[in-house]
């Protein structure tokens, strides 16, 4: 039971400080209310910490498996592994996702036996583990387990702990601290987008390799050792499969717009980088494209809980889906020239990953905060398929002989983004539906 884990036995952190305090501190009297008050989101105090670990191990996990795709231009434009297709690579980025989805039934039992923090260290160790062995990768398949599996399984134990645990310091602010996580994928894109380019142009693909290796463990290691839960005072139920959810009308409305909505989310993200170069950009300036998209997302998704927490996070997110589709219909598809592709990036890095910033404050909205961790867990088995196979269809339907050689995959995307947004519409409206029944309920208790 987890209540032991990443704390001494009979304490419990401190809502301010994150310190160990003992729980015979308080008289028995009082301890029950005292356990209440404490289970209660403190919105802030060493919060904050955990959110600034979260928005580090973002950087440093996904934040560097979006420059995959200046590795992704690299690999087809060069002839490091003559047997390999583009598909084996298209594949191989999305292994890094859907590994990292598809550990989730094993993750969050293990977070719930161990505790996160050491989860989260056993993820440390695998992601660095496959970025090093990656770099002495000869064949394809080896690259297939190092950087596709051993890296995607690193990302899940990291990843899928620490976006639990930063849900149960917030409350009111919520979507703002889990905008903040986000970003940090963002900055962590656009910082690795620049670096992985000009290492692999120095240095060789390689040491580009080791290098990330060596300093995603360091700063991984840090972030992760400021990590702390609550887990033995909101008693979430952390199921890794947890069929009484998934029959639930309101929760297939939330993973078909998770499914959906990653087809397009993985096919913008991977394409931009071979996209620009395919319409005749340099290699410098597809790389300056992705860490645009990746500086868009820094600066779009803390804006995006900010508004959220106010204007209403289902309102939100509705609007930021359909915004995606709008502006890669609008802007991307008769993008002519290397300016127009950098406004879209910037504007499109913004609002691309709103599932990122929105799936756990929906999730809650939609099952509540105790079952939160059981509910992501089948969030993150939802998007399996579409994080694998959503830039091989991408990579199938391009047709590099014609002079809009993305135009299929732009509607693919546009189009993935729109259907999702008609699941998330229909969702909004079942659960404003049951929250407005609920509050007639409650007044007409109370006058009674």
């Amino acid at each position: 039971m987890d209540t032991k884990a990443d704390s001494k036995e009979g304490t419990y952190p401190n809502a301010l400080t994150g310190e160990n305090v003992a729980e015979d501190s308080e008289s028995p009297s009082s301890s029950a209310s005292s356990e209440s008050d404490l289970a209660a989101p403190p919105d802030g105090g060493y919060g904050w910490v955990v959110v600034g670990a979260c928005a580090t191990l973002n950087g440093f996990t996904w934040g560097v498996n979006a420059s995959y795709g200046v590795y992704l231009a690299h690999y087809l434009q060069s002839d490091q592994f003559p047997e390999a297709t583009p598909t084996d690579y298209a594949f191989i980025g999305g292994l890094n996702f859907s590994i990292a989805m598809l550990v989730a039934p094993l993750v969050t039992p293990t977070a719930r036996e161990i505790g996160p923090r050491k989860t989260m260290f056993i993820g440390v160790a695998i992601q660095t583990l496959g970025w090093i062995l990656a770099s002495f990768c000869k064949r394809i398949w080896q690259l297939y387990l190092t950087q596709g599996i051993l890296i995607g399984l690193g990302l899940g134990f990291i990843f899928i702990p620490s976006i639990a645990v930063m849900s149960q310091w917030f409350s009111k602010k919520r979507s703002l601290a889990n905008g903040i996580s986000a970003a940090g994928s963002g900055l962590g894109g656009l910082i690795w987008s620049f670096l992985t380019r000009a290492v692999i142009d120095k240095l060789g693909i390689e040491w580009t390799l080791r290098i990330t290796g060596i300093v995603v463990c360091v700063v991984n290691c840090i972030a992760t050792s400021l990590m702390r839960h609550r887990n033995h005072l909101i008693k979430p139920t952390q199921n890794g499969f947890d069929w009484r959810l998934l029959i639930r009308f309101d929760m297939m409305l939330l993973l078909s717009w998770a499914f959906i909505l990653n087809f397009g989310y993985v096919t913008i993200l991977f394409s931009i980088p071979d996209y620009c170069t395919s319409v005749g950009m340099t290699k410098s300036q597809a790389s300056t494209a992705l860490a645009i998209l990746n500086l868009g997302t820094a600066l779009g998704r803390p804006l995006i809980g900010v508004i959220s927490d106010r204007l209403g996070r289902f309102e939100v997110a509705e609007v930021c889906t359909m915004l995606v589709a709008a502006l890669s219909l609008a802007m991307w598809i008769p993008a002519n020239g290397f300016a127009v592709t950098l406004v879209y990036c910037l504007l499109i890095g913004a609002v691309l990953g709103i599932f990122w910033v929105s799936v756990a404050p929906l999730s809650i909205e939609v099952v509540g905060l105790k079952e939160l961790p059981s509910a992501l867990s089948l969030s993150w088995l939802a998007i399996v398929l579409p994080c694998t196979f959503g830039e091989v269809i991408a990579l199938h339907i391009r047709r590099p002989e014609n002079q809009h050689p993305y135009l299929y995959a732009q509607l693919f995307a546009a189009l993935s983004y729109l259907v999702a947004g008609v699941f998330l519409d229909l969702l909004r409206r079942v659960v404003r539906k049951r929250q407005r029944e609920e509050k007639e309920a409650e007044a007409i208790a109370s006058s009674s």
